[in-house]
């Protein structure tokens, strides 16, 4: 990860101070080495869907109300899904929660979920439609889907039983503040004059990436 990125987020931090999670699984079973994976980034406030020696490896900043990102998991979802399920990229989740107008709001509890899938049972694809569900059935402005819901649409995604039951259970499975401050931080980072979701950032070639090109996605892979 770049310095400027990390020197963003620690500064940012500094700046709320002023004015105003790890995972760890003792005996889990371990992931289909055929199937591309679903884990945490290093700094445990994203989630990993892919191989590592993909050729393409991007991060999608996303807000669970914006329309916009829904916009993009609708025009582009099952294309990201194939790339993963062939091995040929490797994506990182970057939730934000700045729609939320209380705590534990509907982007909060939305996010969460996405770290509730972060499962050695998960699969990238399967992921991928998960997360492709939950912006399909998004409720700007409401209280958004309950944990049955969520679960639900785990299920449809096809993960596994286990990643079901943890999604319907609700459990807290990242520190949101923490999550917020530094995803936004990574995000001021790449554009701090058009700050917003959804972005999309190539980690390889180092640039924020066209996603209103139709092409955007096969452009990257074919690069």
């Amino acid at each position: 990860m770049r310095i400027s990125r990390i020197l963003a987020v620690l500064a940012l931090g500094l700046m709320l101070v002023a004015t105003g999670c790890t995972r760890h699984v003792a005996g889990a079973a371990q992931p289909d080495p055929q199937k591309p994976p679903v884990d945490l980034s290093e700094d445990g406030f994203g989630v990993v869907a892919g191989f590592d020696d993909a050729r393409a490896h991007i991060e999608i900043f996303t807000e669970p109300q914006c329309t916009h990102c829904a916009d993009l998991q609708a025009d582009f979802g099952d294309q990201l899904a194939y790339y993963i399920a062939v091995g040929q990229l490797k994506v990182t989740y970057r939730p934000l929660t700045f729609l939320d107008t209380e705590t534990d709001g509907h982007s909060a509890r939305v996010s969460n979920a996405l770290f509730l899938a972060a499962d050695p049972d998960a699969t990238g694809a399967a992921f991928q439609r998960f997360v492709e569900e939950l912006w399909a059935h998004q409720d700007p402005g409401g209280s958004g889907p309950s944990d049955d819901q969520m679960a639900e649409m785990a299920r449809a995604a096809g993960l596994a039983a286990s990643v079901v039951e943890r999604v319907s259970n609700g459990g807290s499975a990242v520190n949101i503040a923490d999550m917020e401050v530094t995803n936004f931080g990574y995000l001021y980072s790449i554009d701090p004059l058009s700050t917003g979701t959804p972005t999309v950032y190539d980690l390889v070639g180092d640039e924020r990436l066209d996603i209103y090109d139709d092409d955007w996605l096969d452009k990257l892979i074919q690069s």
